[in-house]
């Protein structure tokens, strides 16, 4: 035997398996890579690979005005659209302190919390498409093209919207848009209430998700989640109570928030959120004010700082000339509660059209550390209803 050892059964746990899960994984999460160390069915190690949807999104941002950037920005998180495009608006309204018409201000909540309902949605239908349910994927979307119908009709696009502008947004709503919103929010309950008979109470779901990716509380604010990863974890932290933007104040909703911590968890916490979106969006449809939808005094280069509504240079510009604002010579931290969690932008200015640096903190990304975490010792099964219940989009974890 030239001095070779008998083989033993230790032998053989040292015979690991390296294995690339991706880049392109058949759901919808984009072109994440893996490399998962196995043995046997046991997840040893994972190793996250990003960047191949990297596209410089921040060094563009560099040399191009705020309204220029605005098509790219949709980019980013390509389903919670309305989101990226909020953000980038107040980050220099906030730098330059403009303020926003309360017309304006209402539209941008209904659509926010619309784009929310749109994202959980296509949140839902491939989690449970990856865990082995395949009916509520074309549920979700039959609900998802309604709200599509209606970003196109106030906006003329279906996904990539360029509807927010400093100030306001850039047209008012069409007629007879508000019923069929309405229309939509009291036949989206249904569906919610279906979804929820079908998924919610379902054993061989229930197995799957239950006690699978477990995170404290403690750990959660630690690895700085945010969003329901963090609300999952028995955190009670929306950044629409905590920040008071644009006007979620005056509606009544309330924070939605788990104790568990778990997939089973972080599934309830987007569910429950999607109801309240709609409880929000009916309370902005009735109450929408009138007014103009735009502040057009902003559009001026030398311009009054905090200029009055009605005063007498303000109705006579009519004309929209070209949008040249300046960002002044300060810095900014600005963050909104997306649909996967805190998505922030760092701006600097300096006294130029351009943002000297504008630093995008996504949520996905952010996120996404702990799964290396969690899923170690599970079993390679377990990786994808993880990874799943995270929910990230990776425009916007590479940028």
């Amino acid at each position: 035997m030239n001095g070779e050892k008998p083989m033993t059964a230790p032998a053989t746990r040292k015979d690991l398996m390296i294995v690339n899960m991706g880049p392109h994984h058949p759901s919808m999460h984009g072109v994440l890579r893996l490399i998962v160390t196995l043995d046997g069915e046991d997840v040893i190690d994972c190793e996250p690979i990003l960047g191949y949807l990297h596209r410089g999104m921040e060094k563009i941002a560099e040399n191009r005005t705020i309204i220029q950037y605005l098509p790219y920005v949709t980019r980013w998180d390509y389903l919670a659209t309305m989101f990226t495009e909020a953000i980038t608006v107040n980050a220099p309204e906030q730098l330059g302190n403009i303020q926003v018409p309360k017309r304006a201000s209402y539209i941008r909540v209904i659509m926010l919390e619309l784009s929310r309902i749109a994202s959980h949605l296509l949140w839902l239908g491939p989690f449970m498409a990856d865990i082995g349910a395949q009916t509520p994927f074309f549920y979700i979307f039959r609900e998802r093209e309604l709200i599509y119908d209606l970003f196109e009709a106030a906006t003329g696009m279906r996904m990539m919207h360029n509807y927010f502008r400093l100030g306001g947004v850039a047209a008012d709503l069409p007629h007879g848009w508000i019923d069929k919103c309405l229309d939509f929010c009291d036949y989206f309950l249904t569906g919610v209430a279906e979804y929820q008979k079908l998924i919610t109470q379902n054993p061989i779901f229930l197995e799957r998700v239950e006690g699978v990716g477990i995170i404290g509380g403690e750990e959660a604010i630690n690895w700085g989640l945010s969003g329901p990863m963090l609300r999952a974890s028995g955190i009670q932290w929306d950044l629409r109570k905590v920040d008071h933007y644009e006007c979620y104040d005056e509606f009544d909703w309330e924070v939605q928030w788990q104790k568990e911590g778990d997939s089973l968890a972080r599934y309830l916490v987007r569910i429950s959120e999607m109801k309240e979106s709609i409880k929000i969006i009916q309370q902005a449809l009735e109450g929408i004010p009138g007014g103009p939808y735009e502040n057009l005094e902003i559009r001026r280069f030398d311009r009054v700082r905090d200029p009055e509504w009605n005063d007498f240079d303000y109705r006579f510009i009519s004309k929209k000339p070209s949008p040249t604002f300046e960002l002044s010579q300060q810095e900014l931290y600005v963050r909104v509660e997306t649909p996967k969690g805190e998505l922030g932008i760092f701006l600097i200015g300096d006294q130029s059209v351009f943002p000297w640096r504008w630093k995008i903190r996504p949520p996905g990304f952010i996120n996404l550390q702990i799964l290396p975490q969690l899923v170690k010792k599970m079993k390679l099964a377990d990786i994808m209803t993880i990874l799943g219940s995270i929910d990230i989009i990776m425009g916007e974890v590479d940028r």
